[in-house]
């Protein structure tokens, strides 16, 4: 398994415990940012326009230059 797909699959780990838990944040294990859950954009009802990872409203206030590859 290469470095990259090892890595996707910690971070949706991560994820997956942090929502367990009830928490809006993780750590990041490649960059050490925090990071919020889906569970937290949810909460605040709206995407934000920054192009989060977990964002649930697919990203309609992000230029579509700017959204993640997917």
């Amino acid at each position: 398994m290469d470095r990259r797909k090892k890595l996707e699959e910690r971070t949706q780990a991560l994820h997956a415990a942090a929502l367990a838990a009830g928490e809006d944040t993780y750590v990041d294990p490649a960059t050490g940012f925090d990071v919020f859950t889906s569970a937290f954009h949810l909460a605040r009802g709206t995407c934000c326009g920054s192009a989060c990872r977990h964002c649930p409203f697919e990203h309609v206030n992000v230029p579509a230059t700017a959204r993640p590859k997917r």
